[in-house]
């Protein structure tokens, strides 16, 4: 099956699915190794990674294109892109939906913030009017009757215009035929539970500590009707701890850190041994 098939048969089937965050080759090889299901290209995560910048509409495009193709070309899992606003207008979104779709993304999100877009739970958020947001969606949904791609509809209107006006988007989107509908950053157990209780489609949780959103155990949130909750920062942040950590052992001990992979181990995550293989089974004879 294909990346997006096999997307739609995980939303078929019972419960709740996990879903770390990647933001580049390895780490999405890191996500299939330890036997998720999907992950998500986050671009929080992608824009510190690449960039060394924040997330606030300063990566392009074609950056992100360029580490989805990488990412897509790592792993077997279905990966959900992250769109940001779609980098424009309704035209713009398709292109996005489009070129996200040949790179090998299973489902792309678009969200309904302003352009440059800031991350959902951090300030100076804005969002584009209910009508412009509705026609990105149905942009997005039209693309993808020429694409193999599910949409992620995503709003962040909870924070700059409450959240009925949130909760109105979200049934926007799912009339304008979203595959996927995320409220981004709801702001109790109560706001979470009527999201699921009226949303008619999968829905997601957003699981970021120090967030806007509680974050509750999983078991909590299957019960709430969720269908998948991202964790967006975990390998990121888990990375640059373990480097710090690693530079300062090297710096005050001068030897290697004792928590890091072999040499062989090494080899074999990035992928040595199926080199080796391919490299003498087209070996050319003497």
């Amino acid at each position: 099956m294909s990346p997006t098939q096999r997307l739609r048969q995980l939303l078929a089937e019972p419960g709740l699915l996990l879903m770390p965050a990647c933001y580049d080759a390895i780490s999405a090889r890191l996500v299939e190794n330890a036997g998720y299901k999907l992950s998500f290209m986050s671009g929080f995560s992608v824009a510190a990674a690449r960039l060394g910048l924040p997330d606030t509409g300063l990566i392009s495009f074609a950056e992100m294109l360029d580490q989805l193709r990488n990412i897509c070309n790592a792993t077997s899992l279905p990966i959900v892109a992250d769109g940001d606003t779609g980098y424009g207008n309704a035209l713009n979104v398709q292109r996005t939906v489009a070129d996200f779709a040949r790179a090998g993304a299973a489902c792309v999100m678009i969200e309904d913030q302003v352009w440059p877009k800031k991350c959902g739970h951090t300030k100076g958020k804005q969002v584009v009017s209910r009508a412009e947001a509705r026609m990105k969606i149905r942009a997005a949904v039209d693309a993808r009757t020429r694409a193999e791609v599910l949409i992620m509809a995503r709003t962040d209107a909870r924070a700059v215009l409450g959240y009925e006006a949130a909760l109105e988007r979200c049934h926007d989107f799912v009339e304008e035929g979203a595959d996927i509908i995320f409220l981004e950053a709801p702001e109790s157990e109560d706001e979470m539970r009527r999201f699921c209780r009226e949303i008619k489609r999968p829905t997601m949780c957003n699981l970021l500590l120090g967030g806007k959103t509680p974050v509750l155990p999983p078991v909590k949130l299957g019960e709430m009707g969720y269908k998948i909750a991202v964790y967006p920062l975990e390998l990121l942040s888990a990375a640059i701890v373990a480097m710090q950590r690693s530079l300062t052992e090297l710096a005050n001990t001068g030897v290697a850190a004792k928590s890091a992979l072999s040499f062989d181990e090494l080899k074999t995550l990035v992928g040595f041994p199926r080199y080796y293989e391919g490299e003498a089974k087209y070996r050319a004879a003497e």
